[in-house]
């Protein structure tokens, strides 16, 4: 049987926001330690990051701003779920994050059916998510779709269906998204194990290699470059 990562890179583009948006409005958005103008900036509250997004997407004449697969960050250091005195901490980003506007349009990757929804509250969680599963060529696997508004899940139901492209929630805001700028984090999951509604988005150098596998790079699917 095919591995997961070659059944998605043989699937034709998707988009999980706003399809009126071009990719030619997308612009790539590095938030690694290693990016030194965003070191200096720093910014320490919500309101000061989606300026900072808000900054980058006019300079770029961009309406998206997309990356962070395999990126680490010191954006998690303000939260404490995120460390464990009994493992390293965890900083490695392993989903795809697409800034926007809040209230754009997140849409289904691919036809499936909801797996699980939860609120995941809390300083630098998810906020409002959504699970859906999907089957391809055989193939059982998950989408993971965070930092939503509270209406995004108001209504769903386990086992609801969605056709590739249906609109599925909005982004939230800082206000319920785990306080960060609006964007969605989006996340292809191999084997979900006994999770529900939530999956680790962030892991430590430790795990990493485990992630890699079972958390393919979300842009074999979107294929955005």
């Amino acid at each position: 049987m095919k591995p997961l990562s070659s059944i998605l890179n043989a699937l034709p583009p998707t988009k999980v926001i706003d399809a009126s948006i071009n990719l030619s409005q997308y612009v790539r958005l590095d938030l690694s330690v290693t990016n030194r103008e965003f070191a200096d900036i720093r910014p320490e509250t919500a309101e000061d990051f989606e300026k900072y997004i808000s900054n980058y997407l006019k300079k770029n004449n961009a309406k998206v701003a997309f990356g962070g697969y395999i990126e680490g960050r010191f954006l998690y250091k303000r939260s404490t779920i995120f460390k464990d005195d009994s493992k390293p901490e965890r900083n490695i980003h392993i989903g795809l994050d697409l800034w926007a506007e809040e209230g754009t349009s997140v849409l289904a990757a691919l036809d499936g059916k909801v797996h699980s929804f939860k609120n995941n509250v809390g300083l630098g969680d998810y906020g409002p998510t959504i699970i859906l599963e999907h089957e391809v060529q055989k193939k059982k696997f998950y989408t993971l779709y965070g930092h939503l508004s509270l209406e995004s899940i108001e209504n769903l139901k386990v086992g609801d269906n969605f056709k590739k492209g249906d609109k599925i929630a909005t982004l939230g805001n800082a206000s319920v998204n785990g306080d960060y700028a609006p964007h969605v984090h989006f996340q292809i999951i191999h084997n979900i194990e006994n999770y529900w509604g939530d999956y680790p988005g962030v892991c430590n150098t430790k795990d990493l290699n485990f992630y890699i596998e079972n958390c393919p790079d979300p842009n074999l699917l979107l294929k955005i470059t």
